[in-house]
Order: C-alpha cells, then sequence, then structure tokens
C-alpha cells in the first residue's frame, strides 16, 4: 500500500511547527518544577533550544524554497512548487514529475532517492 502523496515543502514546514509546539510545552512543563531550579533551568534551556532549531528549519526551508522549480498543476490550475524528481502539489496532492520516465507511473517517494535500484 502506497502512502498518500504529500508536498515536501508542507511537510517540512509542518515538522518546524511541532518543534515550535514541542518546545513551548517543555518549557510549559518546566514551571511545574519550580521548586528544583536546576530541572526548571533544563526544561526552560531545552524548550529553547526546539523553538530556535524550529526556526533554522524554517530559514533552510525558505532557502530551499527560493530555488526550487515552479509548475502549474493539471488538476487545479495553480502554481507549485516541486523539489526532486517527484512531488505532489501543495494544494491538491496530485503526484506531479518533470522527468518524462515517469509519467504515468504509480507516485514513490523512492524516485527521489539517488541509488535507486531498478
Amino acid at each position: 500500500m502506497a502512502l498518500k502523496a504529500s508536498n515536501k515543502i508542507n511537510r517540512i514546514r509542518t515538522f518546524a511547527l511541532s518543534l515550535v509546539f514541542v518546545g513551548i510545552f517543555i518549557m510549559y512543563i518546566g514551571i511545574f518544577f519550580r521548586t528544583s531550579p536546576i530541572i526548571m533551568t533544563i526544561a526552560m534551556i531545552l524548550g529553547f533550544i526546539f523553538v530556535i532549531s524550529s526556526s533554522v528549519v524554517y530559514f533552510w526551508i525558505g532557502m530551499i524554497s527560493t530555488s526550487t522549480v515552479q509548475v502549474t498543476c493539471p488538476n487545479c490550475n495553480k502554481t507549485t512548487k516541486i523539489l526532486g524528481r517527484v512531488d505532489a502539489c501543495m494544494y491538491c496532492d496530485e503526484p506531479l514529475t518533470l522527468d518524462k520516465t515517469l509519467e504515468g507511473k504509480e507516485f514513490d517517494s523512492v524516485y527521489n532517492r539517488k541509488h535507486t535500484k531498478s
């Protein structure tokens, strides 16, 4: 059973957003340890690291997003970005490819790996 096609840029952005929420949650847990300054400090610093790492991920995907190929989706007629050989539309999750040899084949993210077995 194949996984549902999903746009890579949106998946990475979702991961970065989850890092923000995890970091804030860890800092919130640290508040319950006010009687132990060491545990509270560790929780606050760990949560801060998660929030800062989300900023790094957002910056990284922003830099990648500026150099991607923009195409018009044949299904929804909106402009979307493609990372790699196969990707999905950002809006309707239509599988897209720029590689003529992959047209008509079932969507598989394995096609994006450099070393695939034929």
